[in-house]
């Protein structure tokens, strides 16, 4: 993953618009293609690295590592990791995470609803 230039004109420019407006603070966290989809399927209970990767067949491993990483980073989702072989990885919604719901499933709903 990239590293951000903390004191980039931009990034100071996305921290006041976080702290005017809790619209932009949200799509900070979740904003993007992936991570309110890893988050709708969290929603259902704990999943492995493979079952995201078949719950959602179209996204690449790049794209899923990288959503989970910014996902466990901002506190929404919990990494789990057991010392074993092979590796067992599981991810699970933080209590950060399940206050998210309300709003994915009423993106969920409003999808069915105007599809």
């Amino acid at each position: 993953m990239t590293a951000i230039k903390e004191t980039s004109t931009i990034q100071e420019n996305k921290k006041i618009a976080a702290q005017l407006c809790p619209v932009t603070f949200t799509m900070e966290k979740i904003g993007g293609y992936w991570k309110p989809i890893i988050i709708y399927h969290l929603s259902t209970g704990t999943k492995r690295y493979s079952e995201l990767k078949k719950c959602i067949p179209a996204i690449t491993e790049k794209m899923l590592i990288q959503s989970l990483k910014q996902l466990e980073a901002d506190g929404l989702i919990l990494r789990e990791a057991k010392p074993v072989v092979p590796p067992f990885v599981i991810y699970n919604l933080s209590e950060v995470g399940r206050g998210i719901l309300p709003v994915i499933n009423a993106m969920a709903t409003w999808a069915l609803e105007n599809q």
